[in-house]
């Protein structure tokens, strides 16, 4: 299993524009739990359990889309088992933003066109607002398997992709057996809108927002605030600059939980081959200081 390079992934820009046909059914699901989230809050008890079953679902859940959707999906920069990678996949799409494979494909796409015109969640190209939402109302709820090669071979994640609402409902059922209504509320409604938002600042935010150590081809920018609600997706000028790395906090002080967390799964045989940004990217970055 080899890092995705941008070289490898050959698709026609046509057939994706930012600015496709509105699919407002789609979003029906999206603004349902915003409402559910919102409006519930302020009537529902908010109890310890149910504050806690947030706190830990939004945690984990980031690894999820940090770790896999991101990092291994669409970046392919560590090794796990199969069995290891669907239950990561199940992990990611318990944050409700569609599955696996679907969202490498698409993240791939971004990498590609990073901040162009066919870029499909650009705030330079798109605005603020598009780049942070919008985009997600349009009809581009295919999975282009052609940019997922590598990941089509596996019809247990197939199955999943094609199924990516069952983790996020199955997370929602837990919360409300373990704290009732308020663990559906506050632990599942809430924890989501939460995360969904603070993932959707690296589409957004940290185009706009923060420092470039690396003058990329894109507006990429590392963010301290983003990375801490993120686990670490907020150093996001370092991996734009060099994205075949898991590692995406290059200095000492730039914390990326998600890459702590990977680590620790590596000694425990978890995962492997975990692939840090080679020499050659250091020293430029140590020369920068």
């Amino acid at each position: 299993m080899s890092s995705i390079q941008l070289s490898e992934l050959e698709y026609d820009v046509s057939e994706n524009s930012p600015r496709s046909k509105l699919d407002l059914t789609g979003a029906i699901p999206f603004f349902l739990i915003h409402i559910a989230a919102i409006v519930g809050a302020f009537f529902v008890e908010w109890t310890a359990e149910a504050i806690t079953i947030g706190v830990i679902s939004y945690v984990m859940r980031m690894f999820g889309v940090t770790a896999g959707y991101h990092r291994y999906f669409s970046h392919r920069t560590f090794k796990m088992s199969r069995l290891g990678q669907f239950w990561m996949a199940f992990l990611a799409q318990s944050s409700a933003q569609r599955g696996a494979l679907w969202w490498a494909a698409h993240h791939r796409h971004h990498h590609k066109y990073s901040d162009a015109p066919d870029d499909v969640h650009s705030p330079v190209q798109r605005g603020f607002w598009y780049s942070h939402v919008g985009w997600i109302f349009s009809d581009n709820s295919e999975t282009h398997a052609h940019r997922i090669k590598d990941l089509m071979k596996f019809p247990e994640l197939v199955w999943l992709d094609r199924y990516h609402h069952i983790p996020a409902i199955i997370v929602a059922l837990a919360s409300y057996y373990l704290a009732g209504l308020p663990g559906l509320v506050i632990g599942f409604f809430l924890s989501t809108v939460a995360l969904w938002h603070a993932t959707f600042t690296i589409n957004s935010l940290s185009h706009v927002w923060g420092s470039r150590r690396y003058e990329t081809t894109d507006d990429s920018r590392n963010n301290p605030i983003l990375a801490f609600i993120t686990l670490g997706e907020g150093w996001h000028n370092n991996h734009h600059h060099y994205q075949a790395s898991v590692r995406q906090g290059f200095a000492w002080w730039e914390i990326d939980l998600t890459y702590i967390a990977l680590r620790g799964m590596a000694i425990l045989g978890l995962v492997s081959d975990i692939r840090e940004p080679p020499e050659r990217v250091m020293s430029e970055f140590k020369s920068r200081r």
